[in-house]
Order: C-alpha cells, then sequence, then structure tokens
C-alpha cells in the first residue's frame, strides 16, 4: 500500500474511531508506523483473531473488535441464525472486559440474544456453554498464553466448535464490507451466566474416575484458571490442594513470569519449588484462560513437567482403560495431531480403538470424529499441552477438566502402589521408548519462512542420525491432511523393534517461524534407561541438524 493511500484511509478511520485514545494514537505515528499498522488486517489464525493492542487495523483495538462482532453476526444471518442466542466471555487480560462487552452490544444491536458472561471465565466454558445451550456461536475475548500486550478475538459455530474455513474466511469477507464502527449500532446488555459456568465446572469435576486422595499444587499463572480449577477439584472429591499464592490473582500484566506459558523456561518454577515443599503428588499449571494444562511429577532427581506427548500418552491410555473391550471399544476414537508423537496411534491399536490423525490446531481436533463417521471422539490431544478429555462436553482443550483428569490418574496410581514414571514405563514397555523435542527457528517474516520450506523441498537432507530419509510433502496430501509441511522419516530396520525417526517441519500459522517437530522411537529391551539415552541421543543430533534449516 502506498503512503497516499494509506494517509486516506488512515483519516478515515481516525474520522471513524469510537476510542478517542486509538484515534489520537494513530494521530502520533509516523508514516512508517501509520503503513505498517493499514497494510493488512488481522486475520483469522487459530479460530479467531489475535494481535498486539494498538490502534488501526492491524491490531486489537475497539474498533476492530466492534467491527469483527458485526462481521459474525452477518455471516450467522447468512446462514439462517438472525435473532439466535451467542454467548460472549472474556479471560482477564488489558481491555477483554471492554471488549466482551462492546462485542454483545454490537450482536443486540444486530437483533441477535447475547449472553455476556458476569464474569471472566477460561476459555472452554464458553466452549461448554455453546454446545450445553444449543447457541449459534460463541465469542470469547482472549489472547490465550500470548505476551500481556496482546489480546484476541475468538469464535465458536454451532455445538461450541472452533471455527474453521470457510466460515473464518466468509467473517474475514464480511469485516471488509463493515460499516465503519462508530457507525455500527449497539445496544445495552446485561451481564448473565451463572448457571452456565457452575454447569461447566460440574461437569469438569465428572471426569474423576476414583476416590482416592491426592496432594495438588496449582499455579494458573496469572489466568483466569485458578478459582475455577480449585471449585472444580473440590466438587471432584480432591480438597488437599496447595496453591502458588503470587500467581493465584488474575492479572493482566503477568507480573512473575517472562511469558505466561507453561512451557516456557522458568515459567512454572514457584509451581515445582512449591511442590517439593508441600510433598505433592502431582503439579498442575493452567496457561491464562485455562484452555491448556501442563502437569508436573516427582521424580528420584527432583520435580519436573511432563511433555505434552507424555501426557497425552498417559490421559489416552487411561481413559481407553476405563472402557469396554470389543464391541464398545470398536466405536471409540482418540485424535492427535499431524505433529505429535505415535505412540498414542500404537496405544489405541493396543486398545482396540480407532485412532485418527489431523492437522496441526484443535479447529481440526474437535471435528476428529466427523469424518469418517461411525466413531465417538474419547479423546484428543496435541503436543502443546492442549488436552480434550471430555468431547462429549467440550469440543476443544480445555485445562480444567484434563487437570482433573490428570490428579485422578495420579490417585488411580497410588492405590497400585505405582507412580507416573512406572506408568511411563509401562508405555515404553509396550510401545518402545519414545521421545520428542520441539525446535524452533525464528525468521524475519513469513516470506523468509517460505523460502526456508522451498529450499528443503528442493534439497531435503537425505540422511538423519545416518538413516535413510524418506519425505512426504502435506502439500500433495489428499484433504484434510493437505498443508504447508514437509514430514522426513527415516529408520534402521523394520517393524516394532525398529529404531526410527521423525521430523515434522512447518512454517507457524501465527508467527514469523520455522518449527521442526522431531521425535525418535527405540526399541525398549531390557535396559530401559539404556534405551531412553540412545534415543535421547538421537533426538538431540536430529534438532542440533534442525536449528541449521
Amino acid at each position: 500500500m502506498t503512503s497516499s493511500a494509506t494517509a486516506t484511509t488512515v483519516q478515515e478511520w481516525i474520522a471513524h474511531d469510537p476510542d478517542p485514545q486509538s484515534a489520537e494514537e494513530l494521530s502520533q505515528l509516523s508514516q512508517e508506523e501509520l503503513d505498517e499498522r493499514f497494510s493488512r488486517p488481522l486475520t483469522f489464525g487459530t479460530a479467531g483473531l489475535r494481535g498486539p493492542l494498538r490502534a488501526g487495523p492491524n491490531g486489537m483495538n475497539l474498533a476492530v473488535v466492534i467491527r469483527a462482532a458485526w462481521g459474525v453476526a452477518k455471516v450467522l444471518k447468512d446462514r439462517g441464525r438472525e435473532g439466535s442466542q451467542v454467548l460472549v466471555g472474556r479471560d482477564a487480560r488489558h481491555r477483554s472486559d471492554e471488549f466482551a462487552r462492546a462485542t454483545a452490544e454490537v450482536l443486540a444491536g444486530q437483533g441477535f440474544r447475547p449472553l455476556l458472561l458476569l464474569a471472566a471465565a477460561p476459555t472452554p466454558v464458553i466452549a461448554f456453554a455453546v454446545r450445553h445451550m444449543v447457541a449459534s456461536a460463541g465469542i470469547q475475548i482472549t489472547a490465550s498464553h500470548n505476551p500481556p500486550t496482546d489480546n484476541g478475538f475468538k469464535v465458536y459455530f454451532e455445538e461450541g466448535l472452533p471455527i474453521v474455513a470457510p466460515i473464518d474466511r466468509e467473517i474475514e469477507q464480511a469485516i471488509a464490507e463493515a460499516p465503519p464502527a462508530d457507525e455500527i449500532p449497539r445496544a445495552p446488555v446485561d451481564t448473565a451466566g451463572i448457571e452456565e459456568i457452575q454447569s461447566y465446572v460440574h461437569r469438569a469435576a465428572l471426569v474423576r474416575r476414583t476416590t482416592d486422595p491426592v496432594r495438588v499444587a496449582v499455579t494458573p499463572l496469572h489466568g483466569v484458571g485458578g478459582d475455577y480449577l480449585l471449585d472444580a477439584l473440590v466438587r471432584a472429591g480432591i480438597s488437599d490442594i496447595h496453591v502458588v499464592e503470587s500467581q493465584f490473582s488474575p492479572d493482566p500484566d503477568f507480573p512473575t513470569v517472562k511469558f505466561p506459558n507453561p512451557e516456557e523456561p522458568g515459567a512454572v518454577d514457584a509451581l515445582l519449588e512449591l511442590a517439593a515443599d508441600v510433598d505433592a503428588d502431582i503439579a498442575i499449571a493452567l496457561d491464562p484462560d485455562a484452555d491448556r494444562c501442563a502437569v508436573g511429577v516427582p521424580t528420584p532427581d527432583g520435580w519436573r513437567m511432563l511433555s505434552g506427548d507424555e501426557t497425552g500418552w498417559l490421559l489416552g491410555d487411561y481413559l481407553l482403560s476405563q472402557i469396554e473391550p470389543g464391541d464398545v471399544m470398536a466405536g471409540m476414537a482418540v485424535a492427535s495431531t499431524v505433529v505429535s508423537s505415535r505412540m498414542l496411534s500404537e496405544i489405541a491399536a493396543r486398545h482396540g480403538a480407532r485412532y485418527i490423525e489431523t492437522l496441526t490446531g484443535f479447529k481440526w481436533l474437535a471435528r476428529a470424529d466427523v469424518d469418517p463417521p461411525g466413531h465417538t471422539l474419547v479423546y484428543a490431544y496435541e503436543e502443546a499441552i492442549g488436552h480434550c478429555v471430555d468431547p462429549a462436553a467440550v469440543r476443544d482443550k480445555d485445562g480444567i477438566s484434563a487437570a482433573v483428569l490428570a490428579c485422578d490418574l495420579v490417585a488411580a496410581l497410588h492405590k497400585q502402589h505405582r507412580t507416573v514414571l512406572d506408568a511411563l514405563d509401562d508405555l515404553a514397555r509396550h510401545h518402545g521408548v519414545h521421545t520428542t523435542i520441539g525446535v524452533t527457528r525464528h525468521v524475519a517474516d513469513a516470506d523468509e519462512a517460505a523460502a526456508a520450506m522451498a529450499r528443503l523441498r528442493d534439497t531435503p537432507p537425505d540422511r538423519l542420525c545416518g538413516f535413510p530419509v524418506t519425505v512426504t510433502d502435506l502439500r500433495n496430501a489428499d484433504p484434510p491432511l493437505r498443508t504447508d509441511a514437509l514430514i522426513l522419516t527415516g529408520s534402521e530396520g523394520e517393524g516394532p523393534d525398529a529404531t526410527a525417526v521423525r521430523v515434522v517441519i512447518r512454517p507457524s500459522g501465527t508467527e514469523a517461524k520455522l518449527k521442526s517437530y522431531i521425535e525418535v522411537r527405540c526399541p525398549a529391551g531390557p535396559d530401559l534407561a539404556a534405551s531412553r539415552a540412545r534415543a535421547d541421543q538421537l533426538r538431540d543430533e536430529v534438532a542440533e541438524t534442525a536449528r541449521q534449516w
């Protein structure tokens, strides 16, 4: 976009910005900064918009939120849902309350029946409530685990499913056609929803199978999940709970962590210290909107966090172990993504259930049992600590119910005089030692990421760890697995006793990054420690190679 074109657009935007502070912010920017702010609007990524809190169409601000709400309303009308109920929720980030109210007011102004939740709540509450109330849509104001400078606008449609194409593109087109923000009608709304929130917490507590005691250490990382998790745990019969007090109350600045993401180095240090101090059985960390759950466990060498894959193996195996084998089990399905570990597929096969692989993201995992029909999804996970443990209630990742189930698993193991480490050892003996790691290479922009992918397609490595490499390009895959990703596989031998390496490389869909997902599988052998050391050595070797791509 040229500066002259930008100048006209900027003046129109400022003239119609309903937020005087945003209008003033734009008026103080240089032409170069304005060119960047107006170069492109925010687009739908993980079922919603997400970006920095700043003025202009390429940021999260009141004008963008109002026009996005109008766009959702238009698409719902186009689909025959005019006048229907739409739920609106929010986390505790900066301006979330303001954005949620504006969203509800726009929907009311368009003739819908918005239910604006009376309190900041976890994102899965909206996913649950849309499904529970048979609403036409739900909108959550959240940026999940992004930095404190960000916010977002996540959209669910019927059955509480995160939106996918073509709905996301339809909403983007509607936003592009929306009137200026100050010309969009808004009607006053009241807050409500206590019954829906209580129903969600009650359902989350019901995932527990046992009644045995368990001691839990908890941090919500300054997010909205703390009180909700404690309520769910107590309803599930778990009362021996210890919290990281300095991180328990919602705080949009996330003052005690560099990044409010349980996977980031240092983010859970206080949690693990507390777990050790109180001699906990399990440690639970939620991300700020409580849709993701990270699990920590004691080991002979101190506390450590499980990887998302390790938690996925354990919860998937635990849930399948509760289902009657035979015909009932044959109708069940579990799912993970193309970048997650392969072990869940082996666990499913051992139990007699179906395994389904999807593209990255819960907007795909939530639909894993839609096509082909004939199976019922009972569990889905992705390696980025997202777990869906009760798909009948919440068709998205849900940190609260996942935390309850993880505590239940630990209690069940203790009753058998076993630990989480014992359970992981058993899985390794059944399915081989699996170890995973992610490697992220930061790039300047999407163009650099695309250039790196092109280089790998033109000249992929012919060997990894000395194993000949087979390349699968998912751009050539059949839907629904077609995407911009490469899979490199290599092995020594064949069958269940083979040592195998797998790497999936893809550009990030939301950030300027090239991401590699690495998995090494080695036969268990009589000495698990030696097998794990071998797998870790190969994993680290592949990771070093991936950092050069």
